[in-house]
């Protein structure tokens, strides 16, 4: 009777001690899980800041260029509206596609300042261009930082037996923010 006890007890402590790896390691796996997300929000938010920043340098910019080449007005409304689009662009997906847009007007921009050396001498305008230079690698670090963040992110979801966990909770698979066009992957060109 008694080594009966003994055996029920020892199964009974094997089926506790299981439940408590299992329960413990369901909770690392979700936790790990809200971190990644969580750093990957961190990382697209850093994104925002300096996209931020460049929405802010580029009206600046615009008016300064305005007051030398008055007659190149469709030019500062495809900026204006390439600008405009970023700010209301909502996914990931829409957000690269008009950053790839307002890059491509702000060479515009920028080839039609070429034409004017007064301007290219202007002071406001050197500081304006060179604010833009260093934000343009701000961005360009960020959204590296986001993709690295993104990859660990969409990796760690979609591999056994993580993934389960995963959707039983809704992780779901992140974009990365990438640019589509060959041409459109370089940054505005901004030395004069």
């Amino acid at each position: 009777m008694a080594l009966g006890i003994g055996i029920g007890m020892f199964v009974l402590l094997a089926l506790i001690a299981t439940a408590v790896v299992i329960i413990g390691w369901l909770i690392a796996v979700y936790n790990g899980l809200v971190q990644l997300r969580n750093q990957l929000d961190n990382a697209w938010a850093q994104i925002d800041v300096q996209l931020k920043r460049r929405y802010d340098l580029i009206p600046n910019l615009v008016e300064t260029v305005k007051g030398y080449a008055k007659h190149e007005r469709e030019t500062f409304e495809r900026v204006t509206q390439a600008r405009n689009m970023a700010v209301s662009a909502k996914s990931v997906g829409e957000r690269a596609e008009a950053e790839n847009m307002l890059s491509g007007a702000l060479k515009s921009l920028f080839a039609v300042a070429e034409a004017y050396p007064e301007l290219k001498a202007n002071q406001n305008f050197l500081g304006l261009q060179e604010e833009l230079t260093s934000t343009e690698n701000k961005i360009s670090f960020a959204r590296q930082f986001y993709n690295d963040n993104a990859m660990g992110y969409n990796t760690r979801i979609q591999t056994f037996p993580t993934m389960f966990i995963a959707g039983m909770f809704q992780f779901t698979k992140r974009d990365f923010f990438e640019v589509k066009a060959a041409a459109e992957r370089e940054a505005p060109k901004v030395s004069f």
